[in-house]
């Protein structure tokens, strides 16, 4: 039975609030960036899930939350929302891992990010790249030009 987690895509100036995770062998992805979120408890919805694990690690509730896809796997379904982050992160407390930064569509491209706190390059998860690439397709990139013949 995969495990379920609800993760959160949080906006702000075309960039995403990324978490660099703690980078502990015993956890999944040790040491990269990632969303912030977690597992869900028994008998929690996605939805709450999700606003009690941002308020958890990071003190924010998010306004205008919504879904934005599922993604099944073998091992986990990620449920993924989306919302605006309509503070700066000076307003935001870290209570759970490394580093967090604002990552451009230009860096989730490219695969890493620099974290100051780690004074290195480190590797965005490689699901959590995936959603991002599909959400800036789906939703955040601006629309191609008319070809001209």
């Amino acid at each position: 039975m995969p495990t379920h987690v609800a993760i959160a895509i949080l906006v702000q100036d075309q960039k995403f609030l990324m978490q660099l995770r703690n980078d502990k062998p015993d956890i999944v992805f040790p040491g990269v960036w990632g969303f912030f979120g977690g597992h869900m408890e028994p008998g929690e919805t996605p939805a709450i899930a999700v606003v009690r694990e941002l308020e958890e690690e990071i003190g924010y509730a998010p306004p205008g939350l919504t879904l934005f896809a599922e993604y099944p796997s073998q091992t986990f379904v990620r449920h993924v929302f989306a919302a605006p982050l309509d503070v700066p992160l000076t307003a935001l407390e870290l209570n759970e891992g490394w580093d967090m930064a604002l990552v451009s569509i230009d860096q989730v491209q490219q695969g890493e990010c620099y974290s100051a706190v780690a004074d290195q390059v480190r590797s965005l998860a490689p699901p959590h790249r995936q959603i991002l690439l599909d959400y800036w397709q789906q939703c955040m990139a601006p629309p191609e030009a008319p070809q001209t013949l």
